[in-house]
């Protein structure tokens, strides 16, 4: 498969970084620094891979799917791709604060470290919350109002909802509409908790980055 062939590329390229690195060359530090190193390397790429992953979904692809899907589909496509989304986010979170606290064992370490792995900790809980909680319920919200709107002619439409007109008429339709809005608005501010506690912690990495 194609998205095998793209992923054991980026698996070499890594290799070959790893071998033709200061550490394995030239480096006569002990095992406690190659670990280290690691740790710091799988620390970096778990964080910017849940940094890149949370800015391009929340802000760009979603926008590009709303403004270009039928709204029905659209959504049956989000139920598809938030669920991978979420568990991916919530693999990277966890493996990302598990090396910063190896590296930053909570009795010596400063105010900041302290403050940086609650950060990513609340980005794990949020991701979590989203996850286990509010997707599946999101989900199956959306496939009720999905079932009336298909009865009253409704969900084809591309962009915002037309089913305003019909929901004055429907009270069942106004109901799950309700409902869906509240469940949808936690995900939404979940979401956007943990891309909150993740560009505070982007900023922290790059106070330590020597350019």
């Amino acid at each position: 498969m194609a998205w095998i062939t793209r992923f054991l590329a980026a698996v070499a390229f890594l290799a070959v970084g790893v071998i033709f690195s200061p550490e394995t060359f030239g480096s006569n530090g002990d095992g406690s620094l190659k670990l280290s190193t690691y740790l710091k390397l799988a620390h970096l790429l778990c964080f910017s891979t849940v940094w890149g992953a949370a800015l391009w979904v929340t802000f760009i692809a979603t926008t590009i799917m709303f403004k270009n899907l039928p709204r029905h589909q659209f959504g049956n496509l989000q139920s598809k791709m938030f669920p991978a989304y979420f568990t991916m986010l919530g693999i990277c979170c966890s493996i990302s604060m598990a090396s910063f606290g190896f590296l930053h064992p909570w009795k010596s370490s400063s105010a900041a470290e302290k403050y940086q792995l609650g950060f990513l900790a609340s980005a794990l809980a949020f991701n979590l919350a989203n996850l286990l909680v509010f997707t599946p319920m999101t989900i199956e919200m959306m496939k009720q109002k999905h079932k009336v709107e298909r009865e009253e002619n409704v969900g084809e439409e591309i962009g915002r909802s037309k089913n305003r007109e019909v929901v004055k008429a429907n009270p069942k339709l106004a109901a799950i509409n309700k409902k869906f809005g509240m469940i949808h608005g936690l995900s939404s501010l979940a979401n956007i908790m943990a891309f909150g506690s993740l560009a505070t912690h982007s900023w922290y990495l790059a106070g330590k980055l020597n350019l």
